[in-house]
C-alpha cells in the first residue's frame, strides 16, 4: 500500500467521509407526512411541533377513517365528526360543569351563615387576646378558607372541577383544527379539494366569499351575549371578560378567512353545536333530570328573549 509519511494514500480521511455523507442527498423526514406522502414543510418552532404532535396525528386518523368508513363527502364528514365529538365528549363535561356550579351556588347561603358566626367568634377571641385588626382579619380569612374547603369536599363540588371542560375542549379543538390544516395541505386526503358544497367546493383553500368566517363570528358573538345575559349585575372583571370574548369573536373572522375552508367549516360547526347544547341545557326538563339543587326559571327561553329586548331594543 502506498504511503506518505506513515499515512496511507488509499485510505480516505475522516473529514472526506463526513463531507461525502453530508453531500449525499436523501429524503428529508420533515417533507414526509404522517401518512407517508409529501407535504408542504411546516414552519419551525412550537407551531410546527404542535402540528406534528401525536394528538394531531390521532385526529387526522380519526377524520380519515370516519370519512372512508361512511363514504360521506368531506364537508358532511367534518360536520358529523364535529357533532359526534361535541355530543359524546364535551356535552357530558358541560353537564358535569353545570352540576358543579349549581352545587357551589347552593352552598353560598350556608357559607354566608357560617361566615357571620365565624366573624362573631373571631371578634370575641380578638378582645380576649388583644388582637389587632390585621390579626383579626387574618384569622377570619384563614378559618373561612378552611370551612369553605371542607364544604367543597363534603358536597364534592370544588370549583376547579368546573374547569375540566376547558382543559378537554381546548386541546381537542386545537388538535382537530391542525389535523384539518395538515390534511388540507398534504396529499393524504385529495378528496378535500372536491369535497365541499355550495360556494365552498374546495375545502383546501380559504373561503373567498367570507360567508363561513362571518357566520362563525356572528355565532360566537351570539354565544358570548347568551352568557352575558345570564348575569344580572356583572362585576368589572366579568364585563372585562365579556368584552375580551367579543373582541376574540370578531378577530376570528379574518383568521377564518385566511385558513382552509375545512378549518373554518369545523369551527363554524363546533360553535353551532355548542350553541345548541347551551340552549338544550337551559331546558327545565334537563334541570329536573339532573336534580339541580338551586331553583331554575320555568321559562328560560322567554327570559332570554325578554333580557335581549331589554338590553338591545330599548
Amino acid at each position: 500500500m502506498l504511503s506518505l509519511g506513515g499515512r496511507s494514500l488509499l485510505q480516505p480521511s475522516v473529514r472526506a467521509v463526513c463531507r461525502a455523507l453530508v453531500i449525499r442527498k436523501s429524503p428529508s423526514p420533515a417533507l414526509i407526512s404522517h401518512h407517508g406522502v409529501p407535504v408542504r414543510p411546516l414552519s419551525g418552532g412550537w407551531y410546527g411541533s404542535v402540528a406534528d404532535s401525536a394528538p394531531v396525528h390521532l385526529a387526522e386518523d380519526f377524520l380519515l377513517h370516519l370519512q372512508q368508513a361512511s363514504g360521506l363527502p368531506w364537508w358532511l364528514s367534518i360536520t358529523v365528526s364535529t357533532l359526534s365529538i361535541r355530543t359524546l365528549v364535551t356535552l357530558p363535561l358541560s353537564v358535569y360543569q353545570m352540576v358543579i356550579i349549581a352545587r357551589v351556588e347552593a352552598l353560598q347561603v350556608e357559607i354566608s351563615e357560617l361566615a357571620k358566626r365565624l366573624r362573631y367568634g373571631v371578634s370575641v377571641r380578638a378582645k380576649e387576646r388583644s388582637w389587632t385588626d390585621k390579626q383579626s382579619r387574618f384569622q377570619f380569612s384563614k378559618n373561612l378558607r378552611s370551612i369553605v374547603s371542607q364544604l367543597y369536599v363534603r358536597d364534592n363540588c370544588h370549583p376547579f372541577k368546573a374547569s375540566l371542560l376547558v382543559w378537554v375542549q381546548l386541546p381537542l379543538w386545537i388538535s382537530m383544527s391542525l389535523a384539518l390544516r395538515n390534511l388540507s395541505l398534504d396529499q393524504s386526503a385529495p378528496q378535500l379539494a372536491t369535497g365541499g358544497a355550495l360556494w365552498f367546493q374546495d375545502l383546501t383553500v380559504p373561503d373567498s366569499t367570507w360567508i363561513l368566517p362571518v357566520c362563525l363570528g356572528l355565532t360566537n358573538l351570539v354565544i358570548v351575549e347568551l352568557f352575558s345575559l345570564q348575569r344580572v349585575s356583572p362585576s368589572v372583571f366579568q364585563r372585562s371578560v365579556t368584552f375580551a370574548f367579543r373582541g376574540f369573536s370578531v378577530l376570528m373572522i379574518p383568521i377564518a378567512a385566511y385558513v382552509p375552508s375545512s378549518m373554518s367549516l369545523y369551527w363554524l360547526t363546533s360553535s353551532l353545536v355548542g350553541l345548541g347544547h347551551n340552549l338544550i341545557l337551559r331546558s327545565p326538563a334537563v334541570h329536573k333530570i339532573l336534580q339541580l339543587p338551586t331553583p331554575r326559571s320555568a321559562s328560560p327561553y322567554r327570559d332570554l328573549l325578554t333580557a335581549f329586548i331589554a338590553k338591545y331594543c330599548k
